[in-house]
């Protein structure tokens, strides 16, 4: 059938078209109520601007294709914020911070599980400019705050940081695709495996990163890190950070995940994922990444997350949303006012057409405008 969608790619009709507007307005609304300014990035790019920097597995989910007019390859975005990150470094060009914020659909060649779309409506916030752990604060803050006016307060922050894999990965001597066998790993949280891909590794740095796994929990993870890991300056200095991320955030649900390294290919420092509302999978994804800026020829210190409004809006309950009033086609004085006071009131206002009786509940009417003794007036409707 010619009309049927592809597979993870849907429709969005009303009401719930009506629910993720209403989502959008609040948060971004809340961004800029924080000064961050609102950029709208094309949909499709040539290939190298959407990818460079941003690592292979968004380079295996951008859709590809052939522009006609100059036979290079194109690409249709599946994630907005290194195009954020373009406009700060090549467009923008400030010497000071830059806060920007964006909200847009992506395309995505597979789904990330086996009930999400192909078609995730993005929205987030970056901050540009700044590399001092401050930037890092005021975005885990800003991502709780907006997730508490979505009606949906963070129930779990998880904070890692990607400078201890780095770290203990480089004094390793690993080989690239070690490297990345052992990433993996991790994630996985295969200790049997990790220990086989470890194997050769010299100690103390073998224990280090066989230790990664099991380090998550309260804050309390960071001292028992510090005693677990070498004392290098690199794990020292991400330590540090930790423990004052977690000095200035006391009042969030922060826990700690020293193996959790989504988003390992392009951040640089610290990473956080958000949970609410009682699921398992992370609602929201963020972190640092000052090195992307450089594909675009200004190397920028920058963090930031994102998240997908249909997700948000899923696991949020459906509020009631307030019908429509019928107004009658006619030219008597005065209706015309009447209808414009009540839309300028907030209210819908829908113009009958003749010849469609019976049908106006299904345009979302539940009242009526009729006129009274000379006077008109909103009551339930009738007659359907």
């Amino acid at each position: 059938m010619r009309w049927v969608l592809p597979d993870h790619i849907q429709d969005v009709l009303p009401p719930e078209a009506d629910k993720l507007e209403g989502l959008r307005r609040r948060l971004l609304d809340a961004f800029r109520g924080h000064g961050y300014q609102l950029v709208m990035p094309p949909l499709l790019e040539y290939l190298d601007s959407l990818t460079t920097g941003a690592g292979q597995d968004l380079k295996l989910r951008t859709f590809k294709l052939i522009d006609q007019l100059t036979g290079r390859t194109m690409g249709v975005r599946a994630d907005m914020t290194p195009q954020t990150a373009r406009i700060d470094a090549h467009l923008l060009n400030r010497a000071g911070v830059s806060r920007l914020c964006y909200c847009g659909s992506v395309l995505h060649t597979l789904p990330s599980t086996l009930t999400a779309t192909r078609e995730p409506l993005q929205i987030g916030a970056e901050l540009y400019g700044h590399g001092g752990l401050e930037a890092d604060i005021e975005i885990i803050r800003l991502l709780a705050e907006v997730l508490a006016v979505a009606g949906l307060p963070a129930s779990r922050i998880d904070i890692g940081h990607v400078g201890l894999f780095r770290a203990l990965a480089a004094r390793a001597g690993l080989v690239p695709e070690r490297e990345e066998e052992l990433f993996d790993l991790l994630q996985a949280k295969d200790q049997p495996d990790l220990a086989l891909c470890v194997a050769q590794v010299q100690e103390p740095l073998r224990s280090a990163l066989l230790a990664l796994p099991g380090l998550y929990g309260g804050i309390e993870v960071i001292d028992v890190a510090a005693d677990r890991l070498p004392d290098l300056p690199e794990v020292r200095c991400a330590l540090d950070e930790l423990r004052r991320l977690a000095a200035a955030l006391p009042d969030l649900p922060l826990s700690f995940d020293l193996a959790d390294l989504r988003g390992y290919h392009y951040h640089s420092g610290i990473v956080f994922a958000a949970y609410a509302g009682g699921a398992h999978g992370a609602l929201a994804l963020g972190g640092r990444y000052d090195l992307v800026g450089e594909a675009f020829g200004r190397g920028r210190p920058a963090t930031g997350f994102s998240l997908d409004l249909r997700e948000l809006a899923m696991r949020l309950p459906d509020a009631a949303v307030a019908g429509a009033i019928l107004a009658p086609q006619d030219d008597e004085p005065g209706l015309a006012e009447v209808i414009a006071s009540l839309r300028a009131r907030g209210e819908v206002v829908v113009s009958a057409l003749p010849g469609h009786e019976g049908t106006w509940r299904d345009a979302g009417c539940d009242r009526q405008l009729v006129k009274r003794d000379g006077r008109w007036a909103v009551e339930a409707f009738e007659g359907e």
